[in-house]
């Protein structure tokens, strides 16, 4: 094989984006799409010269594709999956890659199985600031970890929920920011600090007519006894950006599209043990991070999922990493409703339980205005 034909699964909004996204890809060929939406279907196929398909089962057996793009709202991430391995074919999945970690397990479960390749579209991590933060954690700068904190302050408007039946619902979303807008932040918090061995958080509708949460925010408590502060919301503006991870040797700090490091000239364990004087501290001193220019972005993300498939690269976002942001998601939605500190992993069927007693509860939505907008920073 020296192309991959690719399909896409639901292109009424980030699904477009990729389709269109498709012809810079090297090596690889929009053949097919999919979509539910009868007319945003057929609509869709047109524009882009490629058969449509109103069911995924139907495109996964066309015989038309190599890998699929799963872009559907996010419960069907993992039968979609599940269904596209099992017939042969790789998958790049949206994020979240599910609703649950339990279901999370099982879509991991199956692609263990296949051998076949599986990333997550979590373009952030091809961004040229967050590969050199990874660099510089790894190379052990900082030192042992003992602070950590995220806040992602940004905003959506009532209109941006009202435009679909699935949004901001227990039924048809599975949850509100943590779900929809923290994934990618989650994940790449996650991906620099580690995960934590315990949350307690609080998940609370602060702005917005919805049933799910527009704001949540918790303390972290990591394996070696570190500590952390976790805040997002979507009720925020001017929209802030902040990763901070401190060490016992420097600190690094990403905010607002920019980075620092600060190194110190003794640890400070070191310091503590060591030094006779009363006001004295380890002296820091910032040192200049060099970015390198990258291919950045969801189709830097989609070409390295095509070379994997074809050269065996290694994937820039494995998708049994998308487990992460899953667990602080759930994590922190569990103990915001219970009240309690919940231990990480997750426990599973808990979890399972919560979600059904919240899906039942359900109201559905009283004001809906239906719009299928792709969001204009990625068309």
């Amino acid at each position: 094989m020296d192309n991959v034909r690719i399909g896409i699964i639901g292109v009424g909004g980030m699904g477009s984006a990729h389709a269109n996204s498709m012809k810079d890809v090297p090596r690889a060929t929009l053949t097919a799409i999919c979509d539910i939406d009868e007319a945003v279907c057929a609509a869709k196929a047109e524009a882009f010269g490629v058969p449509g398909f109103t069911k995924h089962t139907e495109l996964l057996d066309s015989g038309l594709v190599d890998a699929v793009i799963v872009a559907t709202p996010h419960y069907f991430h993992p039968p979609i999956a599940i269904d596209a391995w099992s017939r042969g074919m790789h998958v790049l999945s949206e994020k979240p890659i599910s609703v649950t970690v339990k279901a999370a397990d099982e879509m991991i479960a199956a692609w263990r199985k296949s051998g076949l390749k599986f990333s997550v579209m979590y373009q952030m991590r091809t961004e040229a600031i967050y590969i050199e933060a990874k660099r510089i954690i790894d190379s052990g700068a900082l030192g042992e970890i003992y602070r950590t904190c995220m806040v992602m302050g940004w905003y959506r408007s009532q209109a941006y929920y009202d435009s679909g039946g699935w949004r901001a619902t227990w039924t048809g979303e599975g949850g509100g920011v943590l779900i929809n807008q923290a994934p990618h932040l989650l994940d790449i918090f996650t991906w620099l600090a580690g995960l934590p061995a315990a949350i307690h958080g609080e998940v609370r509708t602060n702005l917005h007519d919805i049933e799910v949460e527009d704001e949540a925010f918790a303390v972290l408590t990591y394996p070696n006894g570190a500590h952390g502060y976790l805040y997002t919301s979507t009720t925020e503006a001017p929209e802030a950006h902040l990763i901070e991870i401190s060490g016992d040797k420097g600190k690094l700090r990403i905010q607002d599209g920019k980075i620092r490091l600060w190194t110190v000239d003794t640890p400070v364990r070191q310091h503590n043990r060591e030094s006779e004087e009363m006001w004295s501290s380890p002296r820091g001193t910032e040192v200049p991070v060099e970015l390198r220019e990258t291919d950045n972005g969801h189709r830097a993300i989609t070409a390295n999922f095509v070379r994997a498939i074809l050269d065996g690269e290694p994937l820039i976002a494995p998708g049994e990493e998308g487990l992460n942001a899953m667990e602080m998601i759930n994590g922190m939605i569990l103990s915001g409703k219970t009240g309690e500190k919940v231990s990480v992993p997750v426990d599973r069927d808990r979890y399972e339980a919560l979600l059904a007693e919240l899906r039942a509860s359900s109201q559905g939505k009283s004001r809906l205005r239906e719009q299928r907008v792709t969001d204009p920073q990625h068309q």
